[in-house]
């Protein structure tokens, strides 16, 4: 069985809790992991690039200057793309980059992803913040043994614990709730350390095991 250290609200070690083999025990499946990290920072993108086309840049339809007898190439218009104020050709539209993964597959990769960082989890029982504080918010990481880039999980809102931690660039707050939609590959894998709540540890449990 699995384990990890479980601290209490204020920061001191409890015991060891046990979690679910099927998910920390596992062996990673590393090609499913690039396959959900590929999807998510394909969907992440926002796909609005644009160029213009001959028939969208500014310019008369008026033959620049008669085809034979001036000593110049020929042409037809000023919006060819061989002109500065051409068009582009075959240049970017706007366009979706969205990518599928069937649900096991999905669930396979954020199990493989959890079970390659296992090493970096510990368990808390409650964030239980008192006041919107982000010095009270750091120390208590630091406590933990949490620094550097840090991924939070809980199984509800803490406004308390989110609007402490926003300025901090290396903390990120996700849910564990919702069957899981809000775990991801990205962050667990970019992750030094992430720290769960025990109900978000049970959970995760219930979803994935």
């Amino acid at each position: 069985m699995a384990t990890v250290t479980l601290f209490n609200a204020k920061g001191d070690k409890v015991k060891d809790l046990d979690v679910a083999d099927s998910i920390f025990g596992i062996v990673p499946n590393v090609h499913e992991m690039h396959r959900h990290l590929v999807r998510q920072l394909a969907n992440n993108r926002a796909g609005t690039h644009s160029t213009l086309t001959r028939s969208e840049v500014s310019g008369g339809g008026k033959k620049p200057w008669r085809q034979k007898g001036t000593g110049r190439a020929r042409s037809g218009s000023t919006r060819s793309p061989l002109w500065r104020t051409g068009g582009v050709v075959f240049g970017p539209k706007p366009r979706s980059y969205e990518k599928d993964l069937p649900r096991k597959i999905r669930r396979l990769a954020i199990k493989s992803a959890l079970a390659t960082r296992k090493d970096a989890v510990v368990a808390i029982e409650s964030f239980d913040l008192p006041e919107i504080k982000t010095k009270a918010a750091v120390a208590l990481l630091e406590k933990l043994g949490a620094v550097g880039k840090v991924v939070i999980l809980l199984d509800e809102r803490n406004a308390n614990l989110e609007l402490s931690v926003r300025n901090l660039p290396d903390v990120k707050v996700i849910l564990a709730t919702q069957f899981g939609q809000n775990l991801n590959v990205k962050d667990i894998l970019r992750s030094d350390k992430i720290v769960a709540t025990q109900a978000a540890l049970t959970r995760i449990s219930e979803v994935f095991a």
